[in-house]
């Protein structure tokens, strides 16, 4: 069994999706949890098409139905994990009609998918920002982690939890530390023996603090406290939410630099950019995929005109701040993160990297090779390691929810044409590509009196935009959708929220409350902005 919650992988993830597509040719139950009927939806057995946040409510009413049906893997739980009494006292409320209420999945179904879940011999469970953009982003995911450890689905062939990436070595930047607790490997920054190693390394002396995140960044600039910012391969000026906002935050900063291989909105916004070969082809090193496979990669292109590869201009910038680290190449890199992080990386050389085509890490030493499951210490005798902790998580509806001046839910999301911000997608053309639109309910439609193509004024408590409207059978009344893809066109990020998960500093741009309106357009132009944004691969 596997479900997709929160993850429109059809669409997001099509390499990805492949793979599961051969698993229901080969009987795999595929169990969609979503608000909308997605592309993915439709290759479902069951479709779950819940409330927008409304998931820990279903995740906890499933694990109830799994305990009181005596469903729950008891010999795991009492091996492998801590704090179930508490969590089974929490779950208590959470019944199939409570569930309902909150969620509006039916009773019927939520028990069904519970015990398909339960009684299945491998299930793993899949998402993505359908799950991580709320303001309770954590919580949301200790939930689903929580109904793994009830049934014991995690750490075993085909059983587990899986966080699908959105971009290429999304997981690679989280190995190397760029996150804002953690050094290389995810090694705590709190410790004084782990930092003691890099300190020695580098000749520095760390200090044992945790950095901000991107939301606590932009807080801190708009405080007065950061007043300098160095981006690199990131477009804040489109991808953060309440979009004016941020760009007069970026505009004020005493000084930005910019490292890209695209002219983004954060660029045209900077005082210095630096051209860099972020291109996939155009240089050495790895990419750690979503199994945590750590793959080579090789460089087929110089760079063309003034770009530059980012090792030599990130060491550049370090000389003309007093750091004269030489001009490492990337394998010498690779071998500093191997002795800095040997737990993770040590077994990992260049020769073996090529010789395996990839190791998926922990590999801590060079006759070991690799972690096919990061959990499956849960499966040993006796257990390696600390036991896995159950979390109490309680529902909380979206911070901003409907009401009579803003009547619909506004979520969002990508498709399948485009990617994130538009940067690497926004200039070419091609017969999949169908410019912004805003998906609307039949229902909705009908009322409203919009047609396909009709322009719409679209209208939140931050900002007010126009674009196309497009029905959308997969659509229940009241949720409308839009993507970030052509933010220089339609900005959808002047609407979105910048409520944040304080743990995760993820902005909920999965809800926010919108009002929509139609903005009359002769006949001509409705013809046109139909056939402009027809859908050839998932129709209209």
């Amino acid at each position: 069994m596997i479900f997709l919650w929160g993850a429109n992988a059809r669409e997001n993830h099509p390499i990805f999706f492949h793979h599961v597509l051969k698993g229901i040719n080969h009987g795999t139950r595929l169990y969609v949890v979503d608000p909308r009927r997605t592309s993915s939806a439709q290759w479902g057995d069951v479709w779950m098409g819940l409330n927008v946040g409304g998931d820990i409510a279903l995740a906890n009413a499933m694990a109830r139905e799994i305990i009181h049906a005596g469903l729950a893997n008891t010999e795991f739980i009492e091996r492998a994990t801590t704090g179930f009494e508490a969590y089974r006292d929490l779950v208590e409320s959470y019944t199939l009609d409570v569930a309902e209420r909150i969620t509006g999945v039916p009773a019927e179904v939520i028990r069904e998918a519970a015990h398909t879940y339960a009684r299945a011999d491998r299930a793993i469970i899949c998402w993505t920002l359908g799950i991580t953009e709320h303001h309770n982003a954590t919580d949301n995911v200790l939930a689903l982690i929580n109904l793994s450890l009830v049934t014991g689905h995690v750490g075993r062939y085909g059983s587990g939890l899986n966080p699908l990436r959105g971009q290429n070595n999304v997981q690679g930047g989280g190995d190397m530390g760029a996150i804002p607790n953690r050094l290389v490997g995810f090694q705590e920054i709190l410790d004084p023996d782990i930092r003691g190693r890099f300190d020695r390394a580098w000749n520095v002396t760390l200090q044992p603090n945790y950095g901000w995140t991107v939301t606590e960044m932009m807080a801190a600039m708009d405080r007065g406290e950061l007043t300098s910012l160095f981006v690199i391969g990131e477009n804040p000026a489109q991808s953060e939410a309440d979009q004016h906002h941020a760009e007069k935050i970026l505009s004020e900063l005493d000084h930005l630099v910019v490292q890209d291989i695209f002219l983004t909105k954060t660029a045209q916004l900077a005082d210095v950019v630096l051209p860099a070969t972020a291109s996939w082809c155009e240089a050495e090193g790895t990419v750690t995929n979503s199994e945590r496979r750590v793959q080579r990669v090789r460089k087929a292109l110089e760079p063309p005109g003034e770009a530059r590869d980012e090792l030599w201009i990130i060491s550049q910038v370090a000389r003309r701040l007093g750091k004269d680290w030489g001009t490492p190449n990337a394998e010498q890199v690779w071998e500093e993160i191997r002795t800095l992080a040997p737990d993770m990386f040590g077994g990992m050389s260049y020769h073996r990297l090529e010789e395996l085509d990839g190791i998926q890490w922990p590999c801590p030493n060079e006759q070991d090779p690799g972690a096919q499951f990061l959990h499956g210490r849960l499966w040993a005798e006796p257990v390696g390691g600390p036991l896995a902790a159950f979390s109490l998580t309680e529902y909380e509806p979206p911070v901003e929810t409907p009401d009579a001046e803003y009547p619909f839910t506004l979520t969002t999301g990508r498709r399948l044409d485009s990617y994130n911000t538009g940067v690497q997608t926004a200039g070419y053309t091609s017969p999949l590509r169908r410019g912004e639109t805003l998906d609307l309910a039949p229902e909705d439609a009908q009322r409203l009196d919009i047609r396909t193509g009709d322009l719409v004024r679209i209208t939140s408590r931050r900002g007010s935009i126009v674009a196309p409207a497009r029905i959308d059978t997969g659509l229940r009344a009241g949720l409308v959708f839009m993507t970030l893809h052509f933010q220089d066109q339609v900005r959808v990020n002047l609407l979105t929220i910048d409520a944040t998960d304080p743990r995760s500093g993820t902005a909920e741009f999965k809800a926010c409350a919108v009002k929509v309106e139609p903005v009359r357009a002769p006949d001509e132009a409705r013809s046109q902005a139909t056939h402009r944004h027809s859908d050839p691969v998932l129709g209209d």
